[in-house]
């Protein structure tokens, strides 16, 4: 490799309240902090996790685990009614917006299937190529705790390495990024650049983003939300009691970008709405690399074997076209 087949490539996490459960206002939004990225010369940009649609916060703060309770239920069909369809008009107008700057974009969005699964929502984090649209579509492989209530467990489809720009990039939701075997498909795939997204908050990326960063010899980029009571529209079934909490931000924040060797480029950024931006040299990668590289010469292919299945998983294989009688 010479010097000429390095990259130079500025990033940013977009660290923004989100027009909470309005996924058309909220894709203008993420359109004008694209426009304002590329004005910076941004040339990938990601948002927090389920950023379009919104985080399902209230689960934890309003006895969301009650059975058959009416009040839950009801907030989860509005909810599900926020989900969006990858071909939607929202995804349709940020692929637009992405091809127009030329910026490459991961996108935490509340994904509902266009034919299976039409009852249930899905935590996805979407890539988005300038010039190809939209190239992945990873669902997070396992819901933390109270967020199983309301979110399906996705698959390995999405488990794909981008290029942008020369530079190959990955990416997964939140406390995924804490399970070793996606992190390793990651790197196996030659990722340079990781990409973490979360609903918000400094614990969760204060000591994970470097941590990611040391292990696989990446440029680590947290892109952290921020959701405060004004976010949440009044009509909500649950806003009520959502008001009469103590506090009144839910999501505070955290986005970082860690160099290689692990150290701080942006430190955990909290209770700000703003572009937290950095500049990537591959060069550094591979000058890292030098003393460990995990699925290469630091490696034991000969002791571990890590199989991974990209295939989508659906409820229903169906062999026979509909209508045509079987003779």
């Amino acid at each position: 490799m010479t010097d000429r087949e390095f990259t130079v490539t500025r990033v940013a996490a977009a660290q923004a309240h989100p027009a909470w459960l309005d996924p058309a206002a909220t894709a203008r939004k993420v359109v004008r902090w694209l426009e304002d990225a590329a004005a910076q010369d941004v040339k990938l940009v990601a948002f927090p996790e389920t950023f379009l649609g919104g985080y399902p916060f209230w689960v934890e703060l309003t006895g969301g685990a009650r059975f058959n309770d009416a009040r839950q239920k009801k907030a989860y069909a509005e909810y599900l009614g926020a989900a969006v369809e990858t071909v939607g008009p929202e995804i349709t107008s940020i692929v637009e917006a992405a091809r127009d700057l030329g910026v490459f974009v991961y996108l935490g969005a509340l994904e509902r299937a266009t034919d299976q699964a039409r009852g249930t929502v899905f935590c996805s984090l979407l890539a988005i190529d300038p010039d190809q649209g939209l190239v992945g579509v990873h669902r997070k492989l396992m819901p933390t705790h109270e967020e199983r209530l309301v979110w399906g467990f996705g698959d390995g489809n999405g488990l794909v390495v981008h290029q942008s720009g020369g530079l190959n990039v990955g990416g997964l939701n939140c406390w995924e990024n804490w399970m070793p075997q996606p992190r390793h498909a990651l790197y196996a795939l030659g990722e340079e650049l990781h990409v973490s997204v979360w609903p918000g908050h400094p614990r969760n990326t204060i000591d994970l983003t470097r941590f990611i960063a040391l292990e696989g010899r990446v440029y680590s980029l947290a892109a952290n939300g921020l959701i405060s009571l004004a976010d949440v529209p009044p009509a909500f079934s649950l806003y009520e009691e959502l008001a009469e909490l103590t506090t009144t931000d839910f999501c505070t924040g955290g986005s970082a970008l860690a160099a290689p060797d692990g150290s701080w480029l942006v430190e955990p950024v909290a209770h700000e709405e703003r572009l937290i931006v950095g500049d990537i040299d591959t060069a550094k990668v591979y000058a890292e690399r030098q003393n460990f590289d995990p699925t290469g010469h630091y490696a034991r292919p000969d002791i571990f074997n890590v199989r991974v299945d990209r295939s989508r998983r659906r409820a229903s294989t169906f062999f026979q076209t509909p209508g045509l009688l079987q003779q």
